[in-house]
């Protein structure tokens, strides 16, 4: 079977509610789509954490190196990394104990989805929640 999305209902209540989302893969580059989403998310109220090795803070706030570095619990693990790379992601997240994953437009990796929803997460994938909150709201 195929994945489906969650319903529109259900999307709705994930981007509603201010959350705590690490962004994976984002960038410091503001013309960076993850710089711009993180930036959104912000804006509409979540807390964003920012997951980049490469960097110690962006967006005002403490820049990880990894999901397992961030000591606070993570609501939505939202994902800038490209598909072959998703996996690990997914797996971290089921390990830290996130409630959502969501795999921004382009991004897709069916086995990774039906693993964190077999461990529980809800997952979103092939979405932009920028195209979501225009959509939704």
């Amino acid at each position: 079977m195929a994945f489906q999305n969650p319903s529109d209902e259900t999307i709705r209540e994930v981007l509603g509610v201010p959350r705590t989302v690490a962004v994976v893969g984002c960038s410091p580059n503001p013309d960076r789509d993850s710089h711009r989403i993180a930036r959104l998310l912000q804006a509409r109220g979540h807390r964003v954490i920012p997951v980049n090795p490469g960097h110690r803070e962006m967006l005002g706030e403490t820049c990880y190196r990894s999901l397992s570095e961030i000591p606070d619990p993570i609501d939505i693990v939202d994902i800038f990394r490209r598909s072959d790379q998703v996996a690990p992601v997914v797996d971290d997240a089921i390990a830290v104990g996130a409630k959502i994953v969501w795999m921004q437009l382009g991004v897709i990796d069916e086995t990774a989805a039906a693993k964190a929803q077999q461990a529980g997460l809800l997952v979103v994938m092939d979405r932009c929640p920028a195209i979501e909150y225009r959509r939704l709201f």
